[in-house]
C-alpha cells in the first residue's frame, strides 16, 4: 500500500513536469513548426515523465515502507509516557526558540541560525522531558496527602515491586493488615515476567505465576496503597535483577523483594531494600535460651542423634537427642538461637537431659 501511494504521487508529480516540459518545448522549438508536433511534444513529454515517476516512485515506495517498518520496530520499545512527555518537551523548545528566532530572522543568513536554535532547543527539551518525567508528572499530579471523605490522611510512600515479592503474597497480607501504605510500584518488565511466568508450560511455574497476578489483583482493590505500573525500562540491561536495581536509582525508591541474591546486589549498589523475610523473622516470637517449649520431630537432623520440627511460625527447631522421637511430640529446653539470613534456626535438648 505504502509503496502504490508513494508511485501514484511520483507519477502525479511526474505529469505535472512533463507538462511543464511540454509548454516549454512548444515555446522553444515547436511554436513555429505544425501543430501536430505540439501535441504530440505534451503527449511524449508527460508519458516520459509519468514513467519516470512510476519507476522512481516504485524504489522511492519500497525505501520508504522498509523505513516505516524500522520505525515500528524500533517505536514499540519506546513507553507511550516517553512519547508523549518528548512531544511536550519537544513543543516547549520551539517556544522557547520563537523569541530568538523571529530576531534572527531579521538579518539575510538569520533563518540558518534559526533553523539551528530550534533544532538545538527541540532535542534539548526531549531530553529533558523523557529524563525528569517522574518529577514532571508528579508536579501535576494531585496530591496524595489530601483528606478523602471517610479516609485519614496519610503519607505516600513509593516502593520497587519484584517478582519475587509479588509471587510471595505475604505483601497482600500486610496491606491488609493497614501496616503498610502508599504507592507500589510495579515495572512493566516484572509484569512481563509475570506473564511469562504464567503462560509457562511447567504446571509449576505456572501456577506461581497465576498466583503472583491475583496478588495484584487483590492489591489493586485495595484502599490503602495504590498500585501503579512504571513504564520506564532499561533495554540496554538484560536481566530483571540489573533492570530493578537501575530503576530503584533513578527512582530513588526502594525494592521490596523476598530475593536473597537481589537483596545482597541492590545493598552493594547503594539501594535500599525492604525484604519480607527479615520482616517475617522480626515479628516471630522471641524465644530465649533456657526457656520450654513443645515441638513434633518430623525428620533427622544432620548430626547424629539429632531430631527436627518447626514452630506453627516455620522457625526450625534442632533438638538433641531427639531421633528416637521422631512422629512424636517432645518437650524440649532451648539451648541457644541462630539468626541467618533464611530464618531463625532454635536449638534445643530434651527436657530434663540438661542444656
Amino acid at each position: 500500500m505504502v509503496v502504490l501511494v508513494v508511485r501514484l504521487i511520483f507519477m502525479f508529480v511526474g505529469g505535472i513536469g512533463g507538462y511543464e516540459l511540454g509548454e516549454l518545448l512548444d515555446r522553444s522549438y515547436l511554436q513555429k513548426l505544425d501543430p501536430t508536433y505540439s501535441v504530440i511534444g505534451f503527449i511524449v513529454s508527460i508519458l516520459v515523465c509519468v514513467g519516470l515517476g512510476f519507476v522512481m516512485g516504485g524504489a522511492a515506495g519500497r525505501y520508504t515502507a522498509r523505513l516505516l517498518n524500522r520505525f515500528e520496530v524500533a517505536i514499540q520499545d519506546i513507553p507511550g509516557t516517553d512519547l508523549l512527555m518528548g512531544a511536550v518537551g519537544i513543543i516547549a523548545g520551539f517556544l522557547i526558540a520563537f523569541l530568538p528566532s523571529m530576531i534572527l530572522f531579521r538579518t539575510y543568513p538569520g533563518w540558518v541560525f534559526a533553523l539551528i536554535l530550534y533544532a538545538f532547543c527541540g532535542v534539548v527539551g526531549y531530553i529533558i522531558a523523557v529524563q525528569k518525567k517522574e518529577d514532571l508528572l508528579n508536579f501535576f499530579r494531585p496530591s496524595r496527602t489530601a483528606t478523602a471523605p471517610g479516609r485519614i490522611a496519610r503519607e505516600t510512600a513509593s516502593r520497587i515491586l519484584d517478582t519475587s515479592v509479588i509471587i510471595d503474597g505475604r505483601i497482600a497480607d500486610i496491606c491488609y493488615s493497614g501496616f503498610l501504605e502508599g504507592e507500589l510500584v510495579v515495572p512493566r518488565f516484572v509484569l512481563n515476567e509475570l506473564q511469562a511466568i504464567a503462560d509457562s508450560e511447567e504446571p509449576l511455574k505456572r501456577n506461581r505465576g497465576r498466583r503472583g497476578l491475583e496478588v495484584l489483583n487483590a492489591l489493586q482493590r485495595q484502599d490503602l496503597v495504590e498500585v501503579r505500573i512504571e513504564e520506564q525500562d532499561f533495554p540496554e540491561l538484560s536481566g530483571v535483577d540489573s533492570k530493578l536495581v537501575a530503576l530503584a536509582k533513578a527512582m530513588n525508591l526502594p525494592v521490596m523483594t523476598t530475593d536473597f541474591n537481589l537483596n545482597k546486589i541492590a545493598e552493594l549498589q547503594g539501594v535500599r531494600v525492604m525484604n519480607i523475610n527479615e520482616l517475617s523473622n522480626a515479628l516471630k516470637p522471641v524465644v530465649l535460651p533456657g526457656e520450654s517449649l513443645a515441638v513434633s520431630l518430623i525428620r533427622e537432623g544432620k548430626e547424629t542423634g539429632q531430631g527436627v520440627g518447626y514452630l506453627d511460625d516455620g522457625t526450625m527447631v534442632v533438638v538433641e537427642g531427639g531421633k528416637r522421637f521422631i512422629g512424636e511430640e517432645v518437650s524440649a529446653t532451648v539451648t541457644s538461637i541462630l539468626q541467618t539470613p533464611a530464618g531463625r534456626m532454635i536449638f534445643a535438648a530434651l527436657k530434663g537431659r540438661g542444656a
